[in-house]
């Protein structure tokens, strides 16, 4: 396995990242979405089991490989876990020719500034050699933008770039994802203050220090056709922040080589109580129209 190799994929190779790296906290709605009541479990350990199957459901379709998928973003305990008897990590690169990411964000300070940073990550360090070890690519973290104030965004970029140092610096590709929410009052003027801070920061880049960067899609078409376009960007890809798959994908078209990296919108109409077929054939028309979005 060549890390090379998975560089080469991220940055150049046609499809989209599959978000499967739901937690905690978004779990139990992305349970029931999927067909399976809060009923089905009493406790964390087999609500966990129970998401385990599904995106080992997911990742075993035969619907589900790279010459559509680039990458996948995976929770901890799904690193930690195995499909089809292969560590996650690797059995997605080795058996599927996707590239994996792993979420190391803890989840959302309390609202301030009208933003939400993320929480401290304790033991990064620790985590980072694990995923190296795991054969993890890169890794992903997320803050939100709830309206346009200048503070509030500059803390937010700020923090995510000083984590991304620490991250680059143990050898993996960082996401960084400071999401625009998608009912914001002040959306556009919030994404405006938003590039501006990380053009700011990619800037100071040196050569060889690669980011990736995961942004609600935005109102005005191509605005972030400068990250796009920089040297030390491997890849910007978009999340589906609560539109539907039909409107992601409508909107993502018209943002020329910007990719998806979708959650809900990816397995909407997914559902447990499917056959294979089914599911299978779910599965495959929702890669489908996501990829052709993808590829604009």
């Amino acid at each position: 396995m060549s890390n090379q190799d998975m560089f080469n994929k991220a940055r150049s190779a046609q499809g989209f990242i599959a978000a499967l790296d739901q937690s905690g906290g978004s779990t139990p709605k992305a349970l029931k979405l999927y067909g399976i009541d809060e009923s089905a479990y009493s406790n964390d350990e087999q609500m966990f089991d129970l998401m385990h199957q599904m995106r080992s459901r997911i990742v075993t379709s035969p619907s589900f490989d790279g010459t559509r998928i680039m990458g996948a973003i995976l929770f901890e305990m799904t690193m930690d876990r195995q499909i089809e008897g292969i560590d996650s990590a690797r059995y997605l690169w080795e058996n599927k020719n996707v590239v994996p990411f792993l979420k190391v964000d803890k989840g959302l300070a309390d609202e301030s500034d009208d933003v939400q940073v993320m929480k401290p990550i304790p033991n990064l360090a620790d985590l980072l050699e694990r995923a190296n070890q795991k054969n993890i690519f890169g890794t992903k973290m997320r803050s939100v933008i709830k309206n346009a104030n200048e503070k509030g965004v500059a803390a937010i970029v700020d923090q995510q770039f000083e984590v991304a140092h620490q991250i680059v610096a143990a050898g993996l590709v960082p996401i960084i994802e400071p999401e625009v929410d998608i009912h914001s009052e002040s959306k556009a003027e919030a994404e405006q203050m938003l590039l501006d801070n990380l053009m700011s920061h990619i800037g100071r880049l040196q050569d060889g220090q690669n980011i990736m960067l995961k942004l609600t899609l935005p109102e005005k078409d191509n605005m972030y056709a400068d990250c796009i376009n920089h040297d030390n960007v491997v890849r910007v890809v978009a999340l589906s922040g609560g539109y539907s798959q039909d409107e992601a994908c409508e909107r993502l078209a018209r943002n020329h080589d910007m990719i998806a990296s979708f959650s809900r919108a990816l397995t909407q109409g997914l559902s447990a109580q499917q056959d294979d077929d089914q599911f299978n054939t779910m599965l495959d028309e929702s890669i489908q129209k996501i990829f052709d979005a993808s590829i604009t």
